[in-house]
């Protein structure tokens, strides 16, 4: 509890006000021509605040049911602080501590950083290491939703074999679906992709954040459908105030 007020103190110490989503324009799509993701998803980013903004914030923080992600956007040191346990990497290891005795019922060099990356979509497709491919259109209830393929090159995170296929509205450039495999036990390529829907996003000072994700399935007919895992992401906050590395240390019992 301690780590989380003081986690508020820092953030509310730093002038943060929400401001409206701004249009592209062509000063900014000429700056992403020279970066290294395709100029589409540099509209994508901007749809949702614009990487050059989000590369100023420095604290990211997000409650998920008892759980309080807080990520430092830099280093990506994260902890995970609940009643009940806590998790995290605090830049050189990743450790856990259970405040009540079998209630991490999670691999913690698996979850982690895990959610941090379903919230901080789109931002974190720009990270270093990542390659692009243009893939077909996914189509959904007849709506054609255009993708990306991202991919990683070797050696980069604890899963580098993994892919994602972003998604985004081919009108507001609004990402719209996350497909994404997961190689964390197999440490091997995999064709099987999972389905997020964004379904609910909300502006975060100026951020167009998620506020619901919903995993899609296919049924018996192999159309996409709603399934009942359903996340929702609540009190988020983001901030250019930096935190100091100790917030991201194991505390002692």
């Amino acid at each position: 509890m301690k780590k989380i007020f003081l986690l508020l103190l820092v953030i509310l110490g730093v002038s943060c006000k929400n401001e409206s989503k701004k249009e592209v324009s062509k000063e900014t799509i000429a700056k992403v021509e020279k970066e290294n993701f395709p100029i589409e998803l540099g509209k994508v980013f901007d749809a949702h605040g614009g990487i050059k903004e989000w590369r100023k914030m420095k604290t990211l923080s997000f409650n998920k049911e008892e759980e309080v992600h807080t990520s430092d956007l830099h280093s990506r040191e994260i902890v995970i602080n609940s009643p009940k346990y806590s998790l995290g990497f605090d830049g050189k290891e990743i450790w856990s501590l259970e405040e009540v005795k079998g209630s991490l019922k999670r691999d913690a060099s698996f979850y982690y950083n895990l959610y941090f990356y379903f919230y901080a979509m789109p931002f974190v497709l720009a990270d270093n290491g990542i390659t692009y491919q243009k893939v077909d259109d996914f189509v959904f209830e007849g709506i054609k939703y255009p993708g990306y393929k991202i991919s990683y090159k070797a050696n980069v995170g604890t899963s580098p074999d993994d892919n994602y296929i972003v998604y985004y509205n081919a009108k507001t450039y609004q990402m719209e679906w996350l497909a994404y495999t997961v190689t964390f036990r197999s440490k091997a390529p995999v064709d099987n992709y999972k389905m997020i829907r964004y379904n609910s996003w909300e502006n975060v000072s100026g951020f167009i954040l998620p506020k619901q994700i919903t995993w899609y399935a296919k049924d018996k007919n192999n159309e996409f459908v709603a399934t009942s895992k359903i996340v929702d992401f609540e009190l988020p906050l983001i901030s250019q105030a930096k935190l100091a590395n100790s917030f991201f240390q194991k505390l002692k019992k």
